[in-house]
């Protein structure tokens, strides 16, 4: 019998936009299990604690039986093995990403040679959609509606009321 094939999608999701969704409900249709690994991120401040992140990611991709959200810190490499997983899936917007994302999967080649790195465009329709630029728009009070699902809305309408 052929062992799933467990494919990792990692970020900060900070937060989880329409581009992510993407790329994670395509990687479901083509692996058996895909895990969203949401990075801890102690390097950076994000909007949303690390919980919110990841209950927004489990709440916007709820209809995706095959995919679940979990937390890692350290190396992607690392997650990957202690899951059991056999790919790395990343999502490329443009020749920026490309350029990145090359060297990265070099490096990853480098650490985990059994490991693959599997690139999926993103949709032309959700090309242009950053987690920076929806914080940022949401921040100055513009509708992202469009850029985020209904759960991920909710929540920045939430945090930009200033409501704790």
């Amino acid at each position: 019998m052929k062992s799933p094939v467990i494919a990792v999608y990692s970020g900060t999701f900070d937060p989880l936009t329409l581009g992510h969704e993407d790329v994670v409900r395509r990687a479901a249709r083509m692996f058996d299990q895909v895990i969203i690994a949401v990075a801890t991120a102690h390097h950076k401040k994000t909007l949303f604690s690390l919980d919110e992140r990841l209950h927004l990611a489990q709440s916007a991709m709820h209809d995706c039986a095959n995919v679940k959200a979990v937390p890692f810190d350290g190396l992607i490499v690392d997650f990957v093995r202690a899951q059991k997983a056999q790919v790395i899936v990343r999502g490329l917007r443009s020749v920026t990403d490309y350029d990145y994302e090359t060297q990265m999967s070099g490096m990853n080649r480098h650490l985990a040679p059994d490991v693959d790195t599997v690139f999926l465009h993103t949709s032309a329709n959700v090309q242009h959609i950053s987690s920076t630029l929806v914080r940022e728009i949401a921040k100055l009070g513009g509708d992202v509606s469009g850029l985020v699902s209904a759960p991920v809305h909710n929540a920045l309408t939430f945090k930009m009321s200033g409501v704790d």
